[in-house]
């Protein structure tokens, strides 16, 4: 059976489901307890016909009055008034409440009926809403097979897309009790609605029994009655082509934490922030909300914990002024304690919401409050497809995840159990030391990029977030006032030394100019040594040769031969 030998519902998880949608042409049963949403989805079908597909549609209704039906329908939005007649045609086939039975009857008289404005309409679908009603009436199983052999051989004759509705009711063990099991031989598709209530959370789930001719995914799928209809939650394929990857980096907020992922998260990422309460997961993702918004991208912060003003005053506290963006429209601000029910319907109101804000990105504070709302193994499925949803469209996802005080510091202790589908993973602890308790950040990991692998501190003041260097000594990291003593004791160490270098430096200084200064006095003394060396040297010269002068100028007066040497000395 191909695509288009099937009727799109209009539901897009049961079209994911069933490859298309419906057998068309064909016979689809839907069975399921009371209040399961019958009803919802087989309307939902024709409706979705009348509109979308231009096939006209019948509802028969054996259980409700059409008026009744056209009423609790119009809280979808769906606008029956201007369908009814020409596109959707209701009829009334309640048996009366004082009906009084009497010989046997047969649903020929119907069917003709039902052929007349068939014809008239150029219908296509149509739907018997709650056949068991008039099953019931019969008096007997085979006068029931005969009637519903009747109804199927009438379908296929008149080639309509038809959906029968049957009540069936649970046992102890959850497994359906079918009173009609034989309908399920004869028809194409099978569809059974579960409703049941977990830990006093209200779940619903829907599975293909059979759909003959085609593949289609037998496993269970959540769904919910929201405020456009029936919602089937598909978990989708991360690796399908829609899903966009690029290299583009985000701020995350914290200047050195982008410096400590290489940049900043990826765009359309999905970061999961985990830690104790106080640790500041909270102030970390408005962190990243608050940057989003600067640069001018819709945002929407989800809030389990605490009222969106609560949650806007309180990080206004670390220097996050998130109110000016709440009022120009670009944050959206949800808290979450005014959406009631399931993690599926936690799911589907923040999806809902964030197309309607065409949010760009997204926080999610925390989403391990999901695992309160049902069964752990449901919650791990949302968030999941929460992941997976953001993905596809895009939307850089930041969540955080509280992990029980007992517990060790991992995400051992969150019960959603997602890090392995985070792209990145910060981890938020504290640090107990000196009788403080400090906060630590780390990066348990960060796809596709280098990070730092060092526990830095987290500072929160009225200034905002600062991001601490690492700092140790004696091989252990060092926070808060253990680090400032250190710091300081440092610091005092390191003025001292630099006070004595600088009178070591001044004696050396003066001793050097006093070697100096004797150096000098020295080279003076030598000099004048030699000085005076000279002078007497010159003196003797002098003295001498007067004496020699002398000597021949007395030669001279008396007459007497002059020697060489006074020779020379004449000369």
């Amino acid at each position: 059976m191909t695509v288009s030998s099937k009727a799109s519902t209009g539901i897009a998880g049961l079209d994911d489901i069933t490859g298309g949608g419906l057998p068309q042409g064909r016979t689809t049963l839907l069975v399921g307890g009371s209040g399961s949403g019958k009803t919802i989805l087989a309307l939902q079908f024709l409706v979705h016909g009348a509109k979308d597909h231009d096939e006209p549609g019948i509802f028969v209704a054996f259980e409700e009055r059409p008026a009744r039906i056209v009423s609790n329908a119009e809280t979808f939005g769906w606008n029956l008034a201007d369908l009814q007649n020409e596109k959707l045609y209701f009829m009334d086939a309640q048996p009366m409440p004082d009906l009084v039975q009497s010989g046997t009857f047969d649903l020929s008289g119907m069917l003709a009926a039902l052929g007349a404005r068939i014809e008239e309409m150029g219908a296509k679908r149509i739907v018997f809403d709650a056949l068991d009603i008039v099953l019931a009436l019969l008096p007997d199983a085979a006068a029931q097979r005969r009637e519903i052999y009747r109804l199927h051989a009438w379908l296929l004759s008149n080639d309509l897309t038809g959906i029968v509705t049957l009540k069936a009711d649970s046992d102890e063990h959850g497994a359906m009790r079918q009173p009609y099991g034989f309908i399920q031989f004869m028809v194409d598709c099978a569809i059974i609605l579960n409703h049941s209530v977990v830990l006093g959370v209200s779940q619903r789930n829907l599975r293909v029994q059979k759909y003959r001719g085609s593949s289609f995914d037998e496993n269970e799928a959540p769904f919910l009655i929201g405020r456009s209809g029936f919602e089937v939650a598909v978990t989708r394929t991360i690796g399908r082509s829609d899903v966009q990857v690029t290299n583009e980096r985000v701020a995350s907020g914290v200047e050195r934490l982008d410096t400590m992922l290489g940049g900043g998260y990826y765009r359309g990422a999905s970061v999961l922030i985990t830690g104790f309460p106080g640790t500041a997961k909270t102030t970390l993702s408005g962190a990243f909300a608050e940057a989003a918004c600067a640069r001018g991208e819709r945002t929407m912060f989800v809030s389990f914990d605490s009222d969106s003003n609560e949650v806007i005053r309180n990080l206004g506290s670390v220097g996050i002024e998130l109110n000016r963006f709440v009022e120009n429209g670009t944050l959206h601000m949800v808290s979450a304690r005014t959406i009631t029910g399931s993690a599926e319907t936690y799911l589907v109101r923040i999806k809902t919401l964030a197309r309607e804000h065409r949010a760009r990105c997204l926080v999610v504070d925390p989403v391990s409050t999901l695992s309160k709302s049902g069964n752990e193994l449901t919650a791990h499925s949302v968030a999941e497809r929460l992941i997976d949803w953001t993905k596809a469209e895009g939307i850089t996802l930041v969540c955080t995840s509280l992990l029980d005080e007992m517990s060790s510091q991992s995400e051992a202790g969150s019960p959603l159990q997602i890090s392995t589908l985070a792209d990145t993973w910060i981890h938020l602890n504290y640090l107990v030391q000196a009788g403080e308790r400090n906060r630590g950040m780390s990066i348990i990991k960060s796809r596709g990029t280098a990070h730092s692998n060092q526990v830095r501190e987290l500072i929160l003041s009225d200034a905002g977030i600062t991001v601490t260097d690492t700092y140790t000594a004696g091989g252990e990291v060092l926070m808060g006032t253990m680090r400032w003593e250190k710091e300081s004791a440092e610091r005092h160490a390191t003025e001292v030394a630099a006070v004595a270098a600088k009178l070591r430096n001044v004696r050396v200084e003066a001793e050097e100019a006093e070697l100096e200064a004797r150096v000098k006095s020295l080279q003076l003394e030598l000099a004048a040594k030699m000085t005076e060396k000279a002078v007497l040297a010159k003196s003797a010269e002098v003295h001498h040769q007067e004496l020699l002068l002398g000597r021949n100028r007395m030669r001279e007066l008396r007459g007497s031969d002059v020697g060489p040497e006074e020779l020379s000395v004449t000369r």
